[in-house]
């Protein structure tokens, strides 16, 4: 393989498991801890304690990253026996559970690449091509990571709507039409208020930024 495919190859496949590791670390009950337990958390206004939200909320994300069916989260009944999900907010997790499966499906395959072209380069003395791509997509994930940490941190801070727009964009890109929007009292926007995906993008960002510091700091040429 020449040099500058694998150091191009070696680029392009930093940022996506860089992104991915983030993703799969908030894709656990650990995360949920962190962010409920965060000063300035938004309290739910129907009535969720924090203790309510850590029993229900583990559900959808283990139903991201498991095998079964939507049913796991249709069958889920709050105690006086209602369904804990309504049908569009079913509807949508199983479009969200399609969308996370293939991202993280894309994490694992990039990490897999990223080890072979390693052991690629390190066989065939072409190391330092390998090095200089992880130092060069470690640059590129930092500008990336910086800039979506700064969209997070103005809409918290200075102007909502810049993160909404965000938002808003992100979901064009993956979702159909409105399926995505649901009224204050649905389950999804008690568990998972517009302030908890404001902390889940800026913490992937800050992960996946250290990482590519780390890479593009520490790797000498």
């Amino acid at each position: 393989m020449h040099p500058k495919l694998i150091f191009s190859l070696t680029a392009i496949l930093v940022p996506i498991v860089l992104l991915g590791s983030g993703l799969r670390l908030l894709l656990t009950p650990a995360f949920l801890q962190i962010e409920y337990s965060l000063p300035g958390f938004p309290a739910d206004p129907y009535g969720f304690t924090k203790a309510e939200r850590l029993r229900w909320a583990p559900y959808a994300v283990e139903y991201l990253v498991n095998r079964e069916k939507i049913s796991f989260l249709g069958d889920l009944k709050f105690d006086d026996g209602t369904s804990l999900f309504n049908e569009r907010e079913l509807s949508h997790m199983a479009d969200v559970k399609r969308v996370t499966q293939g991202a993280l499906n894309l994490f694992y395959l990039a990490l897999a690449g990223l080890a072979l072209i390693g052991l690629w380069a390190k066989r065939g003395e072409q190391w330092q091509a390998f090095r200089r791509g992880l130092k060069r997509g470690g640059w590129w994930m930092t500008g990336i990571a910086g800039t979506v940490a700064l969209v997070a941190l103005t809409g918290m801070f200075l102007l909502p709507n810049v993160f909404w727009g965000f938002f808003s964009g992100f979901h064009a890109l993956f979702f159909e039409g409105d399926s995505w929007l649901f009224a204050s009292s649905d389950t999804l926007i008690r568990l998972f208020p517009l302030r908890f995906w404001q902390d889940a993008f800026l913490f992937a960002a800050i992960i996946a930024a250290l990482g590519g510091l780390g890479l593009a700091l520490g790797i000498k040429r």
